[in-house]
């Protein structure tokens, strides 16, 4: 879904030729000594996010979450583990009858406790998602400055290229700029919780 997302903003971004590009950076003195000049860049989307401030914030929420649902999970477990032990050794004293409905109720209250834990974790996965997806959004005027600095056309996502040159790889670059622009997007006023 990301990569789909991103090739769609990466495309996007390619809507000048590469002589209008260099053209536009020629005219602003935008061209910093050493940068590439290329017709096509490359971008490794998921260590752009990953190493930005700003995906190493929202890496470190997601991960105390997920393992807050995991201790939550644990405990749960023991918990039911000990209401059923509990139920099996009522179960010689009790009628049959009754012993059923407590089952039959013990039985709900694991599915509704699945089901609540199951929403937790796809919560997580959908905040995850949502967050590359807002971050590549704040990400793509930068993208773009690069792209019209160094005169490109197209940014590819390296994972769908088969062989390219180091040298037109702008990922640290983007990581730099990005951090720059937006910093760890705390003050964005982005959602960083499934509670938001």
């Amino acid at each position: 879904m990301i990569s789909r997302y991103c090739a769609a903003v990466l495309i996007g971004l390619a809507g000048l030729s590469p002589a209008a590009h260099a053209q536009t950076a020629a005219q602003t003195g935008a061209v910093q000594p050493n940068m590439v000049q290329s017709a096509v860049l490359t971008i490794e989307i998921d260590r752009l996010f990953s190493e930005s401030a700003y995906g190493q914030r929202i890496g470190a929420k997601l991960e105390a979450e997920s393992n807050a649902i995991a201790v939550e999970n644990r405990r749960i477990e023991s918990e039911l583990t000990e209401e059923e032990r509990s139920l099996t050794e009522q179960r010689a004293t009790l009628p049959q009858a009754r012993f059923r409905e407590l089952a039959d109720a013990f039985d709900q209250k694991v599915q509704a406790l699945r089901q609540e834990q199951d929403a937790k974790a796809r919560a997580l996965g959908t905040l995850s998602e949502e967050s590359r997806r807002q971050f590549l959004a704040l990400a793509e005027p930068v993208l773009g400055d690069i792209m019209q600095e160094t005169g490109a056309a197209a940014l590819l996502d390296k994972r769908s290229v088969f062989l390219s040159a180091d040298a037109i790889d702008i990922t640290s670059l983007a990581i730099a700029r990005i951090d720059a622009a937006i910093g760890d997007g705390a003050k964005s006023g982005l959602p960083d919780s499934p509670d938001n």
